[in-house]
């Protein structure tokens, strides 16, 4: 009895509380009770977490819809396909790894790397010869000068003995840049002679980067000629799921989305092609050459791109009719006051 008291006490309590609550909610919608308001911040977030469960459920919506009439196998086999891909995509980064992009790499970070530093030796020996050179040549040419005024009379003893001296000193001089210059000039020379090895080896290197670009390219044709043949397989392997449907279901079936002419729908063309029609082949027909007005199902929702075009919710019934001249791939569509153009790809034709 006890047990029992206490539930019936506990029911009475909720329905209290939860009348309570109807009567705040009530006299808070006629402005006749006080709101404590939440914060702004507080307020966005409950607005993003209505906003991501309104789309989640769009998504779950539309994506249920593409997947029929074999939801499990189609998403399976396609799950396949792309875990194929995935593979071989893999295979083309590791390949292009190895045989491409660490060749490359092996150049510039090692026989490169040698060469810049050779070339760096190169200049400074260059630039002790051409020291050197400048020096014998000055040498020289004070050596001559000397010369000349030495076959000239001096009176006196002793400059003609500081004279001497001097022309001696300068003829050391000379000497010494004479034989600097000769060791320069080897230094150089054998220097150049290595940078030069070191630089006709770029033709072998030339012809093995373009092996390297030959196994690349070979590789991305391996890669593409395989995503191609996966496609092939898979849209085989689809194939049979709308016939196999519409002998079941004569409602709905998946088919391509039909090409559309860039003229005829201007910048609608990423919109009205990015999804999965779900119109059976008679009914698509019947769309096109329908003739007076016709009441039609939104498979999906649509934003209309400009002025022209009609803006759809999924699953609204619209009135919709052919005009002449107009596009096949389009209709125009009619809701209350509203009208314009509308993608064929996106209704289900009703009885």
């Amino acid at each position: 009895m006890n047990i029992m008291d206490f539930n019936v006490k506990k029911l009475a309590a909720d329905a209290g509380t939860f009348l309570s609550r109807a009567v705040q909610f009530t006299e808070e919608k006629l402005g006749q009770a006080e709101k404590t308001e939440l914060d702004a911040h507080l307020e966005n977030l409950l607005s993003k977490a209505e906003c991501t469960k309104i789309w989640t459920e769009k998504i779950m919506k539309q994506t249920e819809v593409l997947l029929q009439p074999n939801p499990s196998n189609a998403l399976i086999k396609c799950g396949e396909t792309q875990k194929r891909i995935g593979t071989a995509d893999r295979e083309l980064i590791q390949t292009s790894a190895l045989n491409f992009l660490t060749p490359l790499r092996n150049f510039i970070e090692g026989d490169y790397k040698t060469i810049a530093k050779e070339r760096k030796l190169l200049q400074n020996k260059r630039l002790d010869l051409d020291a050197a050179k400048t020096r014998l040549k000055k040498a020289k040419a004070a050596e001559t000068r000397n010369s000349q005024l030495n076959s000239t009379r001096l009176e006196g003893d002793n400059i003609m003995v500081n004279f001497s001296y001097m022309l001696n000193f300068l003829h050391v001089k000379w000497l010494k840049s004479e034989q600097e210059l000769r060791i320069t000039q080897s230094e150089f020379d054998r220097q150049a002679e290595i940078t030069r090895l070191l630089l006709e080896g770029i033709s072998s290197t030339h012809a093995h980067h373009l092996r390297c670009l030959n196994d690349f390219v070979e590789a991305q044709m391996t890669y593409y000629a395989q995503c191609y043949q996966y496609m092939l397989d898979l849209q085989k392997q689809l194939g049979s799921f709308p016939s196999n449907y519409l002998s079941n279901n004569n409602q709905t079936s998946v088919a391509p989305v039909p090409s559309v002419l860039p003229n005829a729908i201007g910048s609608s063309t990423m919109a009205s092609t990015s999804g999965l029609v779900i119109t059976s082949p008679s009914n698509l027909s019947d769309l096109k050459e329908c003739s007076g007005s016709r009441k039609a199902r939104v498979l999906y929702d649509y934003d209309a791109a400009n002025s022209t075009e009609l803006s759809l919710l999924a699953d609204e019934v619209i009135t919709v009719f052919s005009v002449v001249g107009m596009d096949s791939d389009w209709l125009m569509g009619e809701r209350g006051n509203q009208k314009g153009k509308v993608p064929i790809t996106y209704l289900e034709l009703l009885n």
